[in-house]
C-alpha cells in the first residue's frame, strides 16, 4: 500500500473537531435548540485542558461531561472551549482544547464522533468513519459492524443522572479504505 504522505487521517479528524468547535460556538451564542444535547468524552491527561484537582483526582484519565441542563458560560474559540459545569452540587470551570476530545454525541439525534487516539494510531489501528461521521482506530475492527458510538471504555460519565446512549443504534462502520479507487 502506498504511504500517504497527505494524512488525510489528520485531515479528516481536524475537519470533525471543527465540526464540534461551530457547533458549540453556535450554541454559546444561541442556546441548546430543541432536543439537542452533548456528551463529550476528553482526556484529562491532555495539555491545556483544565480541572479542579478534585475532577482530575476522580477522572485521572478521561471524562464525560454532558451538556444539557446545567451548564453556563461557554465559550469557544479557535482552540478549544470553557464551560461551568455542576458535578454533585459543587459548580466547576473546566477548560477543553479540542485536541483532547477522543468522543462527541448528540443523543437527541443519535450523531457523534469517535475520534482517533495516538495510542492506537501507533498501533497500526486503521481510522474507521460512519455513516454518521464517527471517525475511530481500533485495530482489527470488521469493514461493517453494527455500532452506537460512545465514551470510551476507561471514560466515567460526569455526574448528572443522564443515561448512556443506547447499545445497538445501528449505525454502519466503513473503513475509508473502501473508497480508495485501487
Amino acid at each position: 500500500m502506498a504511504t500517504d504522505h497527505i494524512r488525510y487521517d489528520l485531515l479528516a479528524q481536524n475537519a470533525l473537531r471543527g465540526v464540534v468547535r461551530t457547533v458549540l460556538a453556535d450554541v454559546a451564542k444561541k442556546g441548546l435548540p430543541g432536543e439537542h444535547h452533548f456528551k463529550i468524552t476528553f482526556s484529562t491527561t491532555a495539555p491545556g485542558v483544565r480541572l479542579s484537582d478534585r475532577m482530575r483526582a476522580q477522572y485521572p484519565d478521561a471524562m464525560t461531561v454532558i451538556m444539557q441542563h446545567q451548564f453556563w458560560d461557554l465559550h469557544v474559540d479557535d482552540t478549544g472551549f470553557e464551560v461551568g459545569l455542576s458535578f454533585g452540587g459543587v459548580p466547576e470551570r473546566l477548560a477543553v482544547p479540542f485536541e483532547a476530545v477522543t468522543a462527541f454525541f448528540d443523543p437527541a439525534v443519535q450523531f457523534g464522533f469517535q475520534f482517533e487516539t495516538l495510542d492506537a494510531a501507533a498501533a497500526g489501528g486503521q481510522p474507521v468513519v460512519d455513516k454518521r461521521g464517527s471517525l475511530s482506530a481500533e485495530p482489527g475492527r470488521a469493514d461493517l459492524k453494527q455500532d452506537t458510538p460512545s465514551a470510551p471504555s476507561d471514560a466515567k460519565p460526569a455526574e448528572s443522572g443522564d443515561q448512556p446512549p443506547p447499545e445497538g443504534g445501528g449505525a454502519e462502520v466503513v473503513r475509508l479504505d473502501r473508497f480508495r479507487k485501487k
